[in-house]
């Protein structure tokens, strides 16, 4: 099963991006874009590939899909030829009533050219089966191919092992129950006001003003937290922020909710988040806020989370958020899909 695409050159900017993760090789890893799904749904996997190998351009990138993820479909890429091996399931499977005996066991894009001072991405849909346990992660291995090297994202720890003593990992998907995302958006996006600043934390660059940046606790195996704050522009001219940072988190982005009929949706801001002059916009559960993804380890209440905002005219600004229950800022009765 073979398609081929027409080339186009592969490159993603990476605004907002932590440097520390994308400037030092050894420790950016092929990693997932959400690094969670819901157990006995269908699930859009992004697999993101930061580097090449040894300082060549990577020309095929194979993923290997493990045993209780089925009805594998890979997204055709430009420049890529896209190539699927099928094999028998273990045990059959029942999708919509239909039985299923086999399926993708692998997909390998090729033909490509991912230079190793750019990014990519590479997409696949599957179902989460419920023989994925709840709260445990599925390891899916991907392999680099250069032109003469390769890098092998394939080690999968064993039973109590740290993850992160690996050298090469397997990049994981955490399952979870249905409807956990939901609630975990819920806890940090929900629409209630943020708490008064606390004394001290009000920070300026230029003619920005940032009052009280926090956030919450966020429960075991969560991947996502928010952060919230004011910010005021006292200038006569309009700033933007545009991106930033957080040292727990892989991914920073700049977010947006807003009611779609009766749900609540969120959006991430590609062009940042407009302060006009003398306008003050508040950062809250339920609004204007900031996403820290893939995070390293949980928040717990009474940390603080050291990070960085960017602005067009103000630039870089050094942060803190001081994090607090999950249940700070207020009651959470917030609803909201992506």
């Amino acid at each position: 099963m073979l398609t081929i695409f027409p080339r186009r050159p592969a490159l993603l900017a990476l605004a907002g991006f932590p440097l520390l993760f994308w400037a030092q090789p050894g420790l950016a890893h092929a990693t997932f874009e959400n690094g969670q799904a819901e157990q006995n749904s269908t699930h859009k996997a992004v697999i993101r590939i930061p580097h090449g190998c040894d300082g060549q351009a990577t020309q095929t990138v194979r993923v290997t899909i493990p045993e209780g993820v089925i009805a594998v479909k890979p997204m055709p890429k430009a420049g890529w030829a896209v190539q699927t091996t099928r094999k028998s399931y273990e045990q059959p499977y029942t999708l919509y009533g239909r039985e299923m005996t086999e399926g993708v066991s692998e997909i390998v894009w090729s033909g490509g050219q991912l230079n190793d001072d750019h990014y990519d991405e590479f997409v696949f849909q599957a179902r989460m089966t419920d023989r994925l346990p709840v709260m445990q992660m599925v390891h899916i291995p991907v392999v680099q191919e250069c032109a003469t090297a390769k890098v092998s994202w394939t080690e999968i720890p064993a039973s109590g092992q740290d993850p992160h003593a690996l050298k090469f990992p397997a990049p994981g998907i955490r399952i979870i129950a249905a409807n956990q995302q939901m609630a975990q958006h819920r806890h940090h996006h929900g629409a209630q006001a943020a708490p008064a600043a606390p004394a001290g934390q009000v920070i300026r660059a230029g003619d920005i003003e940032i009052i009280a940046p926090w956030s919450r606790a966020t429960p075991g195996g969560a991947k996502v937290a928010g952060g919230f704050m004011r910010i005021t522009n006292k200038g006569v001219a309009p700033d933007r922020l545009v991106g930033g940072s957080a040292e727990i988190a892989g991914v920073f982005e700049v977010h947006e909710m807003r009611m779609d009929g009766n749900v609540m949706r969120m959006r991430a801001l590609e062009k940042g988040l407009e302060i006009k002059p003398g306008e003050t916009v508040e950062l809250k559960p339920g609004g204007y806020h900031v996403m820290f993804l893939d995070l390293k380890k949980p928040l717990k209440t009474g940390d603080t989370v050291k990070g960085t905002l960017v602005f067009e005219k103000a630039g870089t600004v050094e942060v803190s958020y001081t994090v607090q229950s999950m249940g700070g800022g207020g009651h959470d009765h917030g609803q909201h899909k992506h």
